[in-house]
């Protein structure tokens, strides 16, 4: 008896969305290594499958490259939705947000490396880290816990430092990641009007559990 589960439209469905995966995922070893510039036929080789295979899911390399990275960073926005989601204070949730993605940096390198090479699509992405930074930041300042008039601004400012930070924490291996993340939180928070030991004790609370920070999203 043939189920709806093993009809061959489903395994055809399956089989493609096998494919994608594997080309999302060549796409993002690449970017990890700063190797964009690369013929389509090298990524169909690190992904094990055909030409025609590619042409199937995407019309050019770099909406593939743009696809890769918007998989990294919605799968890593919805994990921080899922560790975070218990917390209360917006402030806190902004927080822990910011000092998760820090540490990542030093957790995941090659995680890390895609996020660092791509740079303003993290500033302009729909999905992914910049909007939900927005979010937890707007409604941090709707409860008052947060002092900001411009909200642009305020994301740019959290993006540029979260950028830097992991530029920094790649080019010096010896750094506590910990304290050099929580001490760059803890600005950003009085920089966004909370006062300074308020700040300091946020930056001092523990943090949620995170068992793979790219989930499975990795291949999203």
């Amino acid at each position: 008896m043939t189920t709806a589960s093993t009809q061959p439209g489903n395994r055809l469905d399956r089989r493609k969305a096998r494919t994608r995966a594997a080309l999302i995922r060549a796409a993002q070893t690449l970017i990890a290594e700063g190797r964009t510039n690369v013929p389509i036929l090298e990524i169909t080789k690190a992904a094990d499958v055909g030409m025609g295979s590619f042409c199937n899911h995407f019309e050019t390399k770099e909406q593939l490259f743009d696809a890769a990275v918007e998989a990294v960073m919605d799968a890593y926005g919805q994990l921080l939705d899922r560790v975070t989601g218990r917390i209360e204070d917006p402030a806190e949730v902004f927080a822990a947000s910011f000092r998760l993605t820090g540490r990542l940096h030093r957790r995941e390198p090659e995680l890390s490396k895609v996020l660092l090479n791509n740079a303003l699509q993290l500033l302009t992405a729909a999905n992914g880290l910049a909007p939900r930074a927005r979010r937890d930041i707007e409604a941090a300042t709707k409860s008052g816990r947060f002092d900001v008039t411009d909200l642009d601004l305020a994301v740019t400012m959290a993006a540029g430092a979260l950028i830097a930070l992991g530029q920094l924490l790649h080019d010096q291996p010896e750094r506590d990641v910990d304290e050099t993340t929580d001490r760059v939180t803890e600005d950003l928070l009085r920089m966004f009007g909370v006062p300074r030991r308020q700040a300091r004790q946020i930056c001092s609370l523990p943090l949620p559990e995170v068992d793979a920070a790219g989930d499975d999203g990795s291949a999203a």
